[in-house]
């Protein structure tokens, strides 16, 4: 039976049927992405949206995603398309483009500022052959191309796609395994191994979204600051880090936001060890 290598979970998928993620399929005894030039979201974004501070500041870029997510946090902003029931039904609404349509929609944008492609809303690794298909048009055509993920993909994943990627932003949802295990059905080292290899690859940036009472400690902020402090020494290079404010979302509308005070606590805490750190949503 074929597995999947994308992530962690390895799924087994049946002819026809779908792995965790809701976007990978199995046909002809092979392993694809489902959702492979399946739009559900394109915008044109303030790179600073991503986020992005470090990297062509006052640009924008042409933001696309799909559909479906490897993971299951009940706090997700783009639950829509990610892994709620609406999100699965996209799979018969979202429009087909090949790689090259959506370069040359890149291209034709460059007037408004876009300098190139971001692949983002939902998890665009789980449709990794897409994001390094038409990343390498994207490339080829003088354009700069940016990646939001997770972080939660193998590094073969990572392989494919990173002769192509010259910024990502990447998840970084706690600094804890059982936070990680508990909270959004996670892989806490995979996320780490991927974000070092990915720091040798591009510039990166990292965020961290602040939920109260689950990832809002002092000492876990120091401990998290302390290890991309370490991954900036080893990699010779400044790594952003973004602390961000949370509202209630999708599963999670019970919370309070978190208080603006935690966020600026927090953002202190870690420049301990952080050049640059920045708050979000306060």
């Amino acid at each position: 039976m074929p597995v999947c290598d994308v992530c962690f979970r390895h799924c087994i998928i049946e002819e026809n049927s779908t792995g965790f993620c809701g976007a990978r399929t199995c046909r002809g005894g092979k392993i694809v992405a489902e959702n492979y030039g399946k739009l559900t979201s394109v915008a044109l974004d303030p790179i600073e949206k991503k986020p992005l501070k470090m990297f062509h500041s006052g640009s924008k870029v042409l933001s696309i995603g799909s559909y479906g997510c490897n993971l299951r946090c009940p706090f997700c902003q783009n639950s829509s398309i990610s892994w709620s029931q609406k999100a699965f039904e996209y799979k018969d609404k979202a429009e087909y483009y090949e790689p090259g349509e959506i370069v040359q929609s890149a291209l034709q944008l460059r007037d408004r500022g876009n300098i190139g492609l971001a692949f983002t809303y939902n998890e665009p690794l789980i449709g990794y052959e897409f994001v390094r298909d038409t990343a390498k048009l994207s490339k080829e055509a003088g354009l700069e191309n940016v990646l939001v993920t997770n972080g939660t993909a193998t590094l073969n994943v990572l392989g494919q796609i990173a002769p192509y990627i010259d910024a990502m932003n990447i998840d970084l949802k706690a600094f804890t395994g059982s936070f990680y295990r508990g909270f959004i059905d996670g892989d806490f080292q995979m996320t780490k191994d991927f974000i070092h290899a990915a720091a040798a690859t591009c510039h990166i940036e990292l965020t961290t979204l602040i939920i109260p009472g689950e990832n809002d400690s002092e000492a876990e902020m120091r401990e998290l600051s302390a290890w991309v402090a370490a991954l900036e020494k080893q990699h010779n290079k400044k790594i952003p880090l973004h602390i961000t404010r949370f509202f209630p979302a999708f599963k999670l509308t019970g919370k309070e936001p978190t208080p603006v005070s935690t966020i600026m606590k927090l953002v202190e805490t870690s420049k301990e060890n952080l050049e640059f750190v920045f708050p979000g949503n306060v």
